[in-house]
């Protein structure tokens, strides 16, 4: 059964007491305030990882010279890795600082071995290095958001039950707040413990992976990266 943003602002509106349900309907006007707030809220929520619960694998095919890729709703990368045909092959993630301000030689067309993502207006960008040296599919896992949505939007095939519900308690409390009212303690209550719950459904995975290509000193020099061009055996 479809469950669309109008029918989760409705019952947002009853459950927030701010229209008496059985005895008033929303107006036009609240409803279209409901669906500005509904947006408003699943935008603010891809500041907070942890109560997005989804993980999603996405794929796309890198081109050759090309070491910028931007990916729209894309708001966390998990995992990260490309297939050159049946082989997939690692590639190890950077900080800012080790990606964008470390010495390097720059335009080398070669394996691509380590990444950066960049949050951005409507997504991220990915950037590779070394500059891929051919069309490979790159493969990710990651946390992407639903942030625009319409009165006809069909939530459900989108979110699960459960995290519809806890989204409709969250806009009943962005409703009290946008009324000057106040929302029901008991609803008050039952969204604290949603919050809690919904934290350990699917967290990121922080576990630690070292990624090493030699012992001592670093293999990145000219010798190695026009001999090799980033085929390494490991």
């Amino acid at each position: 059964m479809a469950y669309t943003a109008r029918m989760l602002i409705t019952r947002a509106y009853y459950l927030s007491q701010v229209v008496a349900r059985g005895l008033q309907v929303p107006s036009d006007e609240q409803i279209t305030d409901g669906l500005f707030l509904l947006n408003a809220l699943l935008q603010f929520k891809s500041t907070d990882l942890r109560e997005i619960p989804y993980f999603k694998r996405d794929a796309l095919t890198l081109t050759a010279g090309q070491d910028e890729y931007f990916i729209e709703r894309l708001i966390y990368v998990d995992a990260m890795t490309y297939n050159i045909g049946p082989v997939r092959y690692p590639m190890a993630e950077l900080t800012r600082k080790q990606f964008f301000d470390t010495a390097r030689i720059d335009g080398i067309q070669s394996l691509p071995f380590s990444y950066r993502v960049e949050r951005e207006k409507g997504g991220s960008r990915i950037y590779l290095y070394f500059v891929p040296q051919g069309n490979y599919e790159l493969k990710l896992s990651g946390k992407f958001g639903l942030t625009d949505v319409d009165l006809d939007t069909d939530l459900s095939l989108e979110y699960d039950a459960f995290y519809i519900e806890f989204l409709r308690y969250q806009l009943a409390q962005y409703i009290c707040s946008d009324w000057g009212a106040t929302l029901p303690d008991e609803t008050k209550t039952k969204l604290r413990s949603m919050e809690d719950l919904i934290l350990d459904v699917s967290p990121p995975d922080l576990s630690m992976q070292k990624l090493t290509f030699f012992s001592g000193q670093s293999p990145w020099d000219w010798q190695a990266i026009n001999l090799s061009k980033g085929w390494f055996p490991f």
